[in-house]
């Protein structure tokens, strides 16, 4: 089942919920990003390799993943994200054809290791999901950015959410939502990179981009 439609719902409840001016600050960084130069990785890049835990603490490297196969990389921005929760479930109910595919998933995000654990568990999830705490990961990808002043204050007043304690990191970073298909030998092969953190990549189209590309 296509995604769009829950997105569209999570999007009419921020608008009845979030203040007018926490929108237009929401709103304004969105359009923000788009004018700035691009974000993300593109087909037929070298994807950067990285080591990260997962909820267990357990160190998971891309290198391995790829050599059992193709992996699904998904840049996400936390476990209060109601649009990165919508993405992964999504993913998670087609978990099964995606290894019928021959594919490994990776979810990569900010927070910590204890709210991964706790969102791993509420949401079912049953590939990696890890914790890239200082960044760096994202940051290889182009897809980090610094949150501005005024969205800092969005979210601590807004949100009630205060991305270091959250992330157990001083620096108040999140990545631009993506989503990539990374072959065997490290290459990009699919990307899809939104600073509108409201859309997302659709699972069923990106396994019919694995189809396209032939890897089974």
């Amino acid at each position: 089942m296509a995604i769009y439609k829950q997105l569209e719902e999570a999007k009419k409840s921020f608008t009845a919920r979030v203040s007018e001016k926490g929108q237009t600050n929401v709103f304004r960084h969105i359009e923000e990003q788009k004018a700035s130069s691009g974000f993300g990785l593109k087909a037929g890049d070298i994807a950067p390799h990285f080591s990260l835990p997962n909820a267990l603490g357990k160190s998971v490297t891309l290198h391995d993943e790829l050599r059992k196969g193709p992996v699904i990389l998904i840049f996400y921005r936390g476990a209060w994200c109601p649009y990165c929760n919508i993405q992964l479930r999504a993913f998670q109910n087609l978990l099964q054809d995606f290894h019928d595919r021959g594919c490994q998933l990776i979810a990569v995000s900010p927070q910590s290791p204890d709210h991964t654990l706790s969102q791993a568990e509420k949401e079912g999830l049953a590939y990696h999901v890890l914790s890239d705490s200082n960044g760096r990961a994202a940051e290889s990808y182009n897809l980090l950015f610094e949150l501005p002043d005024y969205l800092q204050m969005t979210f601590t007043q807004e949100f009630r959410l205060d991305l270091t304690e959250f992330n157990q990191s001083e620096r108040w970073v999140l990545p631009v939502p993506a989503t990539y298909i990374i072959d065997q030998e490290g290459i990009v092969r699919y990307a899809s990179v939104d600073p509108d953190f409201m859309r997302r990549a659709e699972p069923q189209d990106v396994l019919k981009e694995l189809d396209r590309l032939s890897f089974a």
